[in-house]
């Protein structure tokens, strides 16, 4: 299944009444593994009756975050703008040296952009966390960073979180997920996101 996810470049924010998930994520390769896994979870989300829009790539490849300069890119400003109108918010890293990478964190430092608005930051959102490493020590270490980082910001990270480990032949020649497990814990994550998202408030 291949997401219809919309870019960053051409998000719209204002709704539908569909619940409207976030997807942020992935590495500045194109097609990483990470960026597969959000895609396909952000095609369950709309399978299951919502909305999406995926920042991935150069979409978060932003300046370093500073609370005290208040310039933006169009990019960044594209970013909390989702943010802002997100109803839940779904994350993949991959799992550099143990840790979530730079380039996801950074783009995570731009909710300090919400810290003065009605809902602060990601408050009482669900918060959807994907982790990909190659194996699994990696993997998981970063998903419990990434769920850290959820409370942190006030979201509520579902009950599952998914950690892939890409030394496993988990996609095939030509991308596509070939993983039954995988599959499933990625299709359950969009069932408990837009299930958190719609009894929070979300239209359904």
């Amino acid at each position: 299944m291949t997401a219809s996810t919309t870019s960053a470049v051409d998000v719209t924010v204002t709704g539908d009444g569909r619940p409207f998930v976030v997807g942020i994520g992935g590495t500045l390769r194109a097609n990483s593994s990470t960026e597969r896994a959000l895609r396909r979870c952000l095609a369950a989300v709309e399978q299951q009756g919502g909305r999406t829009a995926l920042f991935s790539g150069e979409d978060i490849n932003l300046p370093m975050y500073s609370p005290h300069d208040e310039s933006r890119t169009p990019r960044a400003t594209a970013l909390v703008e989702a943010l802002r109108a997100a109803d839940a918010v779904i994350v993949g890293s991959p799992g550099y040296h143990g840790g979530i990478s730079g380039l996801v964190k950074n783009a995570l430092d731009y909710v300090e952009d919400m810290r003065a608005d009605p809902t602060v930051y990601l408050d009482n959102k669900p918060w959807g966390c994907i982790t990909c490493a190659y194996g699994w020590q990696a993997a998981v270490g970063t998903l419990g960073q990434l769920r850290v980082i959820g409370h942190a910001l006030r979201a509520w990270p579902t009950p599952l979180g998914v950690a892939i480990n890409s030394a496993e032949q988990i996609w095939d020649s030509a991308g596509e997920l070939t993983d039954a497990t995988v599959e499933s814990q990625l299709e359950m994550l969009a069932t408990q996101v837009l299930t958190f998202a719609r009894s929070s408030g979300a239209n359904p």
